[in-house]
C-alpha cells in the first residue's frame, strides 16, 4: 500500500465497502458521540467521516487529536445506516473505522478556525493565509481561478496564437502608474524596473514577424491598493496581433472572454452581444467608463429645460462656459422619502446635493412635485418628464455643473439606484466595449497637455488629425467593461515613427526624448514594422465576478494587504548593510 494513502478523502462509496484503505489529511472536525468518536477526515478532495471506539487500539491515540492535525489513518470502509446518509458528498454513503493512527503534524492553538464560516479581521487572515485558504470558499476561488487560466490558454491556442515569454526585468517604462525599480548590482547606480506590462516587448514581437502572441503575464505596478485592485502584482490575459483593425481583436478576444464566463457562469446569464459604446456617450449615459449594463438607467443632458428657468441656481450655472444639467431618471423612485434619501447620498458624495422631481397621483391626476417643479413650472416639468420617458410613481434627479466637477458622483448616484429600486438585473454577465477615447488631456491647473490613456496608440486619423486641437484627436483605445469592471483594455499601436514624434511632442517629448527613453521600440520600427494591435485581460479581475467576490484579495493565492505588505513572509523588509554595501546605496531616513 502507498505509505500515505490508498484513495482520497473524495473517492470512497458502497461499492468500497469491507475494503481495508489508506487516507491521509486534516482533522476538519471531531464529535464526540457518547464515546464514539467521529471526525471528518480532509485533504483537498474533499471530506471522510471515520469512526473511533474503545475496542480499536487507535482511541487513545485518537482521543488526543484536535482540529487541523495532519494525520494517516488505516481502516476499514464501512456502509452507514441509512438513516445517517450524508447526500451532500460523495462519501456521506460510507464511513471508515480507524484500525490504525499516525500523526503527520501537530497543529499548535489556531488563530483561526478552518471549519464554519466565521468571519476574521483581515490581518489575521493574512498572516496566517496557509490556514486561510485551508477554507472551502478559498479552496474553491483558486481552483475556479486555475481553471480559468487552463480555459483562457487553451481558447487562445484553439484561436491561432502560440505562446512565448517576455522578460521580468527590463528598463522603466511610463505605463501610467510607478515602476518597482531594481538596483543593479553590476552596474552601481543603475536600476531595472519589473515591468508593468509587456507592452514593448509585444510590440517587438510584432516587429519580429510573429503574427499572434499571447502569454499569461506577471504584472508589476506600484500602486495604491483598491478593493479590485493588487497594490503590487496582477496577472492578465496578453495578447497582440498583426495587420489587424480594431473590429479584428474585438472579433478575437470575445470568444475567449466570452466562452470563459459562459463556462464557469454557474447558472447566470452571459450576454452574447456586446454593445460598442464611445468614451463620452458612456461619461454622459453612465457616468463613468466602465458602466454596469445590468442596471438600465441612462443619464440624460436636460440643460434646455433649465436654461432661463425659475430655478435660479441651474440657470445661473448654465450661463457659465462648458456647464450642462443631467438628469438621472428613476423608475419607481416616487416618493418624497427615497428623494431626500439620494439627496442626502449626494452630500454625502461632497455635492451640495441633488434636485429632484417625482411623479404621483394628483387632484387633475398626475402632477409633479418636489422643490424644482415649484420653480420651473409645469410645462418645463412636462417636458422633462417627456424626454426621460416617465410616468406616475417614477422620479428624476439631477446634477448641474462642469461635467468633470460631478460626474463620478452622478455614475455612483446611478449604480445606488439601479440597486434600490431593483433594477440592476442580478445573476448577469453584461459587457460593452468603451471606444474612441480621447488620446489627450489638459491640466485643470497648469493647462499642460498630456496623454490621457496609452501614449502608444494610433490616433484615429493619423498624422493629419494631430495637426488639429489635441483635445479633439480620439485615439484607436479601447476598453471592456463588464458588470461595472473593467476587465479588458487594449489598442491599436502607433507603428509609424512619423506619427509617434507627433504624438509625444504634443504631449511635450522631444524626438531625442523619446528616443532616448523607448531605444528599443524606436530603432525596432526604422525596419519595416507592421500594423498591429491588441489587448490584455485582467485574470484577477475575470475570477473575482466568476466567483461573485466584491474583493480581488479573496481570488489571489497570497495577496498583501491594504498597505502593500505581506504580513506572512514580512516584506517589504529591511536589507542588510552587507546588501547595501554590495549595490552601492545607502538608505537616507525620514526626517522626523
Amino acid at each position: 500500500m502507498h505509505p500515505f494513502r490508498s484513495h482520497t478523502c473524495a473517492e470512497l462509496t458502497k461499492e468500497h465497502v469491507g475494503e481495508q484503505v489508506r487516507l491521509s489529511g486534516w482533522v476538519h472536525r471531531i464529535r464526540d458521540h457518547g464515546g464514539i468518536l467521529f471526525i471528518d477526515l480532509r485533504d483537498h478532495h474533499g471530506i471522510t467521516q471515520v469512526l473511533c471506539d474503545p475496542d480499536s487500539p487507535a482511541f487513545a491515540e485518537v482521543e488526543k487529536l484536535r482540529a487541523e492535525w495532519c494525520i494517516r489513518i488505516d481502516g476499514e470502509v464501512k456502509a452507514r445506516d441509512e438513516s445517517l446518509v450524508n447526500p451532500k458528498i460523495p462519501t456521506g454513503e460510507i464511513e471508515v473505522f480507524i484500525r490504525h493512527m499516525e500523526v503527520l503534524g501537530r497543529a499548535d492553538e489556531l488563530p483561526l478556525q478552518v471549519f464554519g464560516d466565521q468571519e476574521y479581521p483581515e490581518e489575521t487572515r493574512l498572516r496566517y493565509r496557509y490556514l486561510d485558504l485551508r477554507r472551502d470558499k478559498l479552496q474553491a476561488n483558486m481552483l475556479l481561478r486555475s481553471n480559468v487560466v487552463a480555459d483562457l490558454r487553451r481558447r487562445m491556442w484553439e484561436q491561432g496564437f502560440n505562446e512565448y515569454q517576455t522578460p521580468i526585468i527590463t528598463a522603466s517604462s511610463p505605463e501610467g502608474a510607478r515602476d518597482f525599480l531594481v538596483p543593479s548590482r553590476l552596474h552601481p547606480g543603475k536600476f531595472y524596473a519589473l515591468p508593468q506590462a509587456p507592452q514593448l516587448f509585444k510590440q517587438l514581437i510584432m516587429v519580429s514577424g510573429f503574427d499572434r502572441y499571447f502569454q499569461i503575464a506577471p504584472c508589476f505596478r506600484d500602486e495604491d491598493p483598491r478593493a479590485d485592485r493588487s497594490p503590487t502584482d496582477f496577472y492578465q490575459l496578453d495578447m497582440e496581433m498583426s495587420f489587424v483593425t480594431q473590429q479584428d481583436v474585438f472579433d478575437t478576444i470575445q470568444p475567449v472572454i466570452q466562452g470563459c464566463f459562459e463556462r464557469f457562469a454557474n447558472g447566470r446569464k452571459v450576454d452574447a452581444v456586446w454593445p460598442q459604446i464611445s468614451y463620452r456617450d458612456a461619461a454622459l449615459w453612465y457616468g463613468t467608463d466602465k458602466p454596469d449594463l445590468r442596471n438600465p438607467i441612462k443619464m440624460q443632458d436636460v440643460s434646455e429645460h433649465f436654461r432661463g428657468s425659475g430655478f435660479a441656481i441651474f440657470a445661473r450655472l448654465l450661463e457659465q462656459e462648458g456647464t450642462e444639467i443631467r438628469a438621472i431618471p428613476a423608475q419607481g423612485g416616487g416618493s418624497r422619502k427615497f428623494c431626500d434619501r439620494m439627496n442626502a447620498y449626494a452630500q454625502k458624495e461632497g455635492l451640495p446635493g441633488m434636485g429632484y422631481i417625482f411623479w404621483r397621483e394628483g387632484e387633475g391626476g398626475m402632477e409633479a412635485a418636489g422643490p424644482l417643479a415649484k420653480n420651473i413650472g409645469p410645462e418645463r416639468t412636462e417636458a422633462i418628464r417627456r424626454q426621460l420617458g416617465l410616468g406616475k410613481g417614477d422620479a428624476a434627479f439631477f446634477l448641474g455643473g462642469k461635467p468633470s466637477a460631478f460626474e463620478t458622483v452622478a455614475g455612483k448616484a446611478r449604480n445606488v439606484i439601479g440597486e434600490e429600486l431593483g433594477l440592476t438585473e442580478k445573476d448577469r454577465f453584461a459587457f460593452c466595449w468603451v471606444v474612441d477615447f480621447p488620446m489627450y488631456e489638459k491640466d485643470d491647473e497648469t493647462g499642460e497637455i498630456d496623454f490621457s490613456h496609452n501614449p502608444f496608440s494610433m490616433p484615429q486619423g493619423g498624422l493629419e488629425a494631430l495637426e488639429g486641437d489635441p483635445l479633439e484627436v480620439l485615439g484607436y483605445q479601447y476598453d471592456l467593461a463588464c458588470n461595472g469592471y473593467e476587465i479588458v483594455s487594449g489598442a491599436i499601436r502607433n507603428h509609424r515613427l512619423d506619427v509617434m514624434f507627433k504624438a509625444f511632442s504634443i504631449a511635450g517629448y522631444s524626438e531625442e526624448e523619446v528616443q532616448r527613453r523607448f531605444p528599443g521600440l524606436v530603432t525596432a520600427f526604422r525596419y519595416g514594422a507592421p500594423p498591429h494591435g491588441g489587448c490584455a485581460a485582467g485574470i484577477d479581475r475575470m475570477v473575482m465576478l466568476l466567483a461573485d467576490e466584491a474583493n480581488i484579495r479573496e481570488v489571489i493565492m497570497f495577496p498583501m494587504n491594504q498597505r502593500a505588505e505581506d504580513l506572512m513572509m514580512g516584506a517589504p523588509s529591511e536589507p542588510t548593510n552587507e546588501q547595501l554595501r554590495e549595490l552601492r546605496l545607502r538608505v537616507v531616513k525620514e526626517e522626523e
